[in-house]
């Protein structure tokens, strides 16, 4: 288990966050797939837990106020040293902003924000919570992915957001962008045309690591979950797409070592 450093560089994905609508239920699917125990969190996000693995934390779970019948998605949360000049950034280079900013108590600053596609992410500013506090071990979040149709535009505004340094591999059949901050890859664009789910649209896929993929996926529908893409070895791992019993998409991947 890798500790992270207390202060994420901007345009660094720091924290994900779900928003569901049955905490109580959600809380006991994760901590049964991921090992996952939970703390309160900020009392002004409403109902909110931060979970944690072996007393770091990793992810964030909210509950959704019963009158918001909204899609439940993970979101990532990319790290800015001024949440209020990001989400300005995010507007005037053709994004919206959702949400804030807005204080999350002494922890930090944060808004909800989707570039021009239509991708939700989060802005976080970090003052007592700098984001997750580790990285690698099964259970944590360990890549974050944008699904789009097409990275050439999208990576623009992200890099006119962020500031972000981009790989592109561009081919015939093949549209992927690597982002990096100070010469390390922190997320990845992925291209897809027409395959772009029509109910879902562009969207940020979360990976988190597991100890094996295959067992992760049948203990996800054994759960009440569901395996939307079966198991595969891909280019960093063995992976497979499931969601959660409220249908939050993720991806959980047995990294290569």
């Amino acid at each position: 288990m890798t500790e992270v450093a207390a202060r994420h560089m901007p345009g660094t994905p720091c924290w994900v966050s779900l928003m569901v609508h049955q905490l109580t239920s959600t809380q006991e699917f994760y901590g049964a797939l991921f090992g996952w125990e939970f703390r309160p969190g900020p009392q002004q996000l409403g109902p909110y837990v931060r979970a944690l693995l072996d007393g770091h934390e990793v992810a964030g779970i909210g509950q959704l106020p019963a009158d918001r019948h909204l899609p439940t998605a993970w979101t990532p949360y990319l790290a800015s040293d001024d949440a209020g000049a990001t989400a300005q950034a995010v507007t005037c280079s053709g994004g919206t902003v959702a949400v804030g900013p807005l204080d999350a108590g002494d922890a930090g600053r944060m808004a909800l924000a989707s570039d021009p596609a239509g991708a939700v992410f989060g802005i976080w500013q970090a003052a007592a919570h700098p984001g997750a506090a580790v990285a690698g071990a099964p259970g944590t979040p360990v890549w974050n992915e944008l699904v789009t149709r097409e990275t050439a535009s999208i990576v623009k505004f992200y890099q006119a957001v962020f500031g972000y340094d981009a790989e592109a591999v561009v081919s015939a059949d093949f549209d992927f962008t690597t982002l990096l901050v100070d010469k390390k890859p922190v997320a990845s664009l992925h291209g897809v045309g027409h395959a772009l789910p029509r109910d879902r649209g562009a969207h940020w896929m979360t990976y988190f690591e597991v100890e094996d993929a295959d067992e992760a996926a049948l203990l996800v529908s054994d759960l009440g979950g569901h395996v939307v893409q079966q198991p595969r070895d891909g280019a960093t791992g063995r992976l497979a797409v499931v969601s959660d019993p409220e249908g939050a998409v993720f991806t959980v991947v047995r990294s290569d070592r």
